[in-house]
């Protein structure tokens, strides 16, 4: 009989450990300060890990080959991050949409089923290639808004800590 542990999320004695895999640098200091907040908040819910990996400089207007490059070559930087055993979330328009609820539920289960690291991609602009999406073992979609790539960090561990709250049912 397995027991989940909800004053720390563990699951078997073992603590989630979530990644974020994000394209490019945050600038915006509102959005920082959001982020940290976040961060912050996450500590006793889980190990947190904030990764970026380097956006490839792209001009306004590209041709739809010169557009897959650059996702192309974000890609493999994205892919050498991941560790091979982690349960991968990719954040692409197209995934399947949740509400909190259902993330709570989702994440809750992917604990239970033993996965205790998940990785989240966040693409750039220009969105993720088709070899990050083949990896993913999951495609998450947040809206059919499009929203700036380094809000949607913020925006993630937002919805990842009223998730933990949710499975707590503690007041947010």
């Amino acid at each position: 009989f397995n027991i989940i542990d909800a004053t720390n999320f563990c699951y078997e004695g073992k603590e989630m450990k979530i990644e974020i895999i994000s394209v490019g640098k945050v600038r915006e200091k509102y959005i920082k300060l959001g982020i940290d907040e976040f961060k912050k908040r996450l500590k006793p819910y889980c190990k947190l890990v904030l990764t970026e990996v380097r956006d490839e400089p792209a001009p306004e207007h590209l041709s739809e080959k010169e557009l897959q490059q650059v996702k192309d070559v974000e890609g493999r930087r994205i892919l050498q991050k991941i560790h091979p055993s982690s349960y991968v979330i990719a954040l692409d328009a197209n995934g399947t949409m949740w509400d909190s609820e259902q993330m709570a539920k989702e994440m809750e289960q992917l604990a239970v089923k033993g996965h205790h690291h998940l990785t989240f991609i966040i693409g750039g602009s220009n969105g993720l290639s088709p070899e990050v999406l083949t990896r993913a073992n999951f495609t998450l979609s947040f809206s059919k808004f499009t929203f700036p790539h380094q809000l949607m960090k913020l925006i993630l561990l937002e919805q990842l800590y009223r998730a933990f709250k949710i499975q707590r049912k503690e007041p947010y």
